[in-house]
């Protein structure tokens, strides 16, 4: 471990104050109390640090050589030792270096959409964080104008959203509310709402017109959309399927029909 300078500090154990409030900040009630919240690896910090978030601190195991690129001098940074970063961990980084965050609030207020022929992607109640974060990981890649939130049941901060999504999280325009609030916003856009739904009215995705202002929408992932997103639609779309499966991962569903709305919008 390097020679510590005024802003670093060594942490041996897991009982000292700081250590029991990294373990609190596991569950999403203390998260949301603190305003705080965890990320852990090397390239999920850069893309919080890149996406404007605030840096609180820095925990890194005392093996771990100095990583220049996400210290900063203006913050307190904390070596800890191999039995105290096991119990700050999540277990899903070999890099073993963890920051702790300010999270943002992330209001229909504060969502700005400028493009004249935007593509918006709306997920309803979708519960997996895995499923969450690779959606938002598909719709950063895609380019979309805003990924929405409804009635979310799962934590936005939760480590696993944020590491499958690969640090999308903090540079995807995104916005959560309720599915009323949202309606009433996607409405004052003038865009059109499909909806991926198994229907008897459904049409194929591959029939659909995705040049459109658009907002698409995803559900949940046992049973689907709501009744006020399938009755508020203007259209719904399903993907054929030729095999004994009938239905697909909402991520991967949503990565099909993200893919050609970009690509229908490219030719």
């Amino acid at each position: 471990m390097p020679t510590l300078n005024s802003m670093e500090a060594k942490i041996t154990s897991t009982n000292n104050p700081k250590i029991k409030q990294l373990v609190r900040l596991h569950k999403a009630s203390e998260r949301k109390a603190e305003g705080l919240f965890l990320v852990e690896g090397h390239k999920e910090i850069q893309a919080a640090l890149n996406g404007g978030f605030q840096l609180h601190s820095l925990f890194i195991h005392e093996n771990t050589g100095r990583l220049s690129d996400v210290q900063k001098s203006d913050v307190p940074c904390y070596w800890v030792s191999d039995t105290v970063y096991e119990r700050i961990s999540y277990g899903i980084d070999k890099e073993k270096v963890l920051a702790v965050f300010h999270s943002k609030e992330k209001s229909l207020a504060n969502l700005r959409v400028n493009s004249a022929q935007p593509l918006i992607i709306i997920l309803e109640r979708v519960e997996k964080p895995g499923n969450l974060g690779a959606i938002i990981r598909t719709a950063n890649a895609a380019g979309v104008d805003a990924v929405i939130v409804c009635d979310p049941q799962t934590d936005l901060y939760n480590p696993n959203v944020i590491r499958s999504s690969r640090g999308a999280l903090f540079t995807t325009p995104l916005a959560i509310a309720d599915s009323g609030s949202v309606y009433t916003w996607i409405k004052n856009q003038q865009v059109q709402i499909a909806s991926a739904a198994l229907t008897s009215a459904a049409v194929s995705y591959y029939s659909y017109d995705f040049k459109q202002p658009l907002a698409l929408i995803f559900g949940t992932e046992a049973q689907g959309l709501s009744e006020f997103w399938l009755s508020n639609s203007d259209v719904h779309l399903i993907i054929p399927m030729k095999g004994t499966a009938d239905s697909l991962n909402v991520s991967v569903s949503a990565a099909i029909i993200i893919f050609e709305a970009i690509r229908q919008r490219s030719l």
